[in-house]
């Protein structure tokens, strides 16, 4: 009776599970065959669609020299949402996924509250892609799963002290990461774990983007990062 009482609860939370799952309600970011409804903006770096050994399909970032960040944007504006994907990225090289982030063809502003409660300007050039990034760090620092706001304020969440998070991801492997974003919460995990949690109001609704880091030596030209399964859910 109760070998059966377990099952009967384990199927229940199965399909709980599932239903849950479905809910979300995720739809692919690109069509696994071209890079259309995407912009590359920022740098010169180049980015392929490439079938992988298991026969899916993955977006590949190809780090190149004398040329600032590049970023692979998609065209469509995304505000609350689920976003995940699988990254791979060489260990040399350093890469983030921006979300709900912009870019203006004209030079912008960006006035925020500072911590003594004073307000700060930042001036944002033309062509600059900025906004919140989860950053994929596959060095000895091991932030990945932390929040960078790119061409603004800098860290808003990095993983001091946060032992477990740091450990979370694989620097030699692929890595699951899902970003949850509702009003004013910014939540991230990496490959399972809880990453950055916090809540900011600089930008409500804006692009995700795929980057591919400037780097700061010649033999890192050509190494590569890989996305695969980007999936996103939008609430």
């Amino acid at each position: 009776m109760l070998r059966q009482l377990i099952l009967i609860l384990a199927g229940v939370l199965l399909i709980s599970l599932l239903f849950s799952r479905e809910q979300e309600y995720f739809t692919p970011l690109f069509d696994g065959e071209s890079l259309d409804g995407w912009t590359r903006r920022g740098g010169e770096a180049t980015y392929r669609v490439e079938v992988s050994d298991n026969g899916g399909y993955e977006i590949v970032g190809t780090a190149k020299a004398d040329t600032p960040n590049t970023f692979l944007c998609t065209n469509k504006l995304y505000g609350d949402f689920i976003l995940e994907f699988e990254v791979k990225v060489d260990r040399s090289l350093n890469s983030g996924v921006q979300f709900r982030s912009e870019c203006f063809d004209e030079p912008t502003e960006f006035t925020f509250v500072q911590e003594d409660g004073t307000d700060q300007t930042i001036p944002i050039a033309a062509g600059r892609v900025h906004g919140y990034q989860v950053e994929i760090d596959p060095s000895d620092r091991a932030w990945s799963g932390g929040v960078y706001d790119e061409g603004r304020r800098g860290w808003l969440f990095n993983l001091e002290g946060r032992e477990k998070a740091r450990q979370a991801f694989d620097p030699n492997g692929w890595n699951q990461y899902r970003v949850e974003t509702s009003g004013e919460q910014i939540r991230t995990f990496v490959n399972g774990v809880p990453a950055a949690d916090f809540n900011d109001n600089a930008t409500p609704r804006g692009f995700i983007a795929l980057q591919v880091h400037s780097i700061g030596s010649e033999d890192q030209a050509g190494k590569e990062i890989r996305w695969r399964n980007l999936h996103i859910s939008e609430k």
